[in-house]
């Protein structure tokens, strides 16, 4: 089916500036079609390679190819097919949206009917109005990125980069945002998409999880949390007289505890390791095992370590 068949292909890929490298030898390959996370705090090297991808960067070694064509010699042939929406908000702030739309659409040769339908068109699936009388400075912050993404789908294109796309927005926006990737995905687009929330994570069909300019691992959500997780974390309830003695046993061990309000929440590498660190405590709490997330599986894929 050719909707899964790799739209991207990265191979060892590495940009450096300097002798800084901001990404060390990444592969991966994005399927027609998915929505493919990478998955990192702000500085791993998400947005270098995603501007590599879109061929505002040029590679410092390694290849890559967008639907069979090198970026490096291409990249005028694949502009029209690639909307890139970046990190930082790039709208002109003395626009209203209309006018910021309808510059958009002059870059990618659309005559004035085209942006005015296709504008139509979007604001509508976005949900919000063309009409928005003040400039871009005087919205919302959710209303700005809902803009700058109907900027960068103006032009139709197959291939969707967004960067951190609901940094800094309300719960509410990056539900609606979500909400509307996925649209994009059903009507056959490839969304490749940054976030360093990870509940967002769990909304891609496959991540990436990055870590100083390098890949530490790749799948499914389920995929990761079965690789690094075989056997699930644990929720300990304790408490009050034992709850600092019993999180410092636990860190003595190196056995990671973070706290929950009145639960400790455990990654264990070593189960005998936890039974012996938490033997003078029993009686002071009751265990359960718990499902892994995604910020579990990147504390531990960092690491270096696989839970046993």
């Amino acid at each position: 089916m050719t909707e899964n068949k790799p739209i991207i292909r990265v191979k060892d890929l590495v940009v450096s500036f300097g002798a800084f490298r901001a990404v060390d030898g990444v592969s991966f390959s994005v399927r027609r079609g998915e929505i493919f996370g990478f998955l990192g705090a702000n500085g791993a090297g998400k947005t270098t390679t995603i501007r590599t991808i879109c061929g505002i960067l040029n590679p410092s070694a390694g290849s890559v190819k967008v639907d069979g064509h090198d970026i490096s010699s291409s990249t005028a042939v694949l502009k029209p097919h690639i909307g890139y929406m970046s990190q930082k908000f790039t709208l002109y702030p003395d626009l209203t949206v209309r006018e910021n739309l309808y510059f958009a659409g002059s870059l990618y040769g659309m005559t004035p009917a085209q942006i005015a339908a296709r504008s139509h068109k979007l604001m509508d699936f976005i949900g919000l109005s063309e009409d928005l009388p003040d400039p871009v400075s005087h919205l919302s912050g959710g209303v700005k990125q809902m803009a700058a993404l109907a900027s960068s789908l103006l032009h139709d294109p197959e291939l969707v980069f967004l960067d951190e796309p609901t940094a800094g927005t309300s719960p509410q926006t990056r539900a609606s945002f979500w909400a509307l990737i996925r649209r994009l995905a059903e009507l056959g687009k490839t969304v490749f998409v940054t976030t360093h929330y990870m509940d967002e994570a769990e909304y891609c069909g496959r991540i990436a999880l990055m870590e100083r300019g390098k890949i530490v691992a790749l799948g499914t959500p389920q995929e990761l949390k079965a690789q690094f997780f075989p056997v699930k974390p644990l929720e300990l309830s304790f408490s009050k007289p034992v709850a600092h003695a019993l999180r410092q046993a636990l860190e003595q061990a190196g056995i990671s505890a973070a706290v929950f309000g009145t639960h400790l929440r455990v990654r264990a590498p070593d189960r005998a390791a936890f039974e012996q660190a938490t033997a003078p405590f029993r009686g002071g709490f009751s265990v359960r095992e718990t499902e892994p997330t995604l910020e579990d599986v990147f504390l531990q894929a960092v690491s270096g370590r696989k839970a046993v």
